[in-house]
């Protein structure tokens, strides 16, 4: 079953909202939507995996400009933005 873009949105609201705050959740969730054309355009998928987006959120440690340089080495290639990501779950794991 296809799952539209503003179905998507919603779906990771909660998810963007624990990382990146209340105040910031909008433009989190604007930047995502770009991140998706973007991944479109380079892999002809219609969205990065969750767990590509579940790494940009680790790799942006709350920040958005973390989001941004994070969406970017994702959607350029997606396993230097999982190295990044396992290595700072690492290091919050003590």
């Amino acid at each position: 079953m296809a799952v539209g873009r503003a179905a998507r949105r919603a779906a990771r609201a909660p998810a963007v909202e624990r990382v990146m705050g209340p105040a910031q959740v909008d433009v989190a969730l604007d930047l995502l939507e770009l991140t998706e054309l973007a991944w479109h355009d380079c892999y002809g998928e219609l969205t990065p995996s969750d767990q590509v987006v579940d790494d940009m959120l680790v790799c942006s440690r709350g920040e958005l400009a973390g989001l941004v340089r994070a969406a970017r080495l994702g959607t350029t290639d997606w396993r230097d933005l999982r190295m990044e990501a396992d290595a700072i779950r690492a290091e919050a794991a003590g």
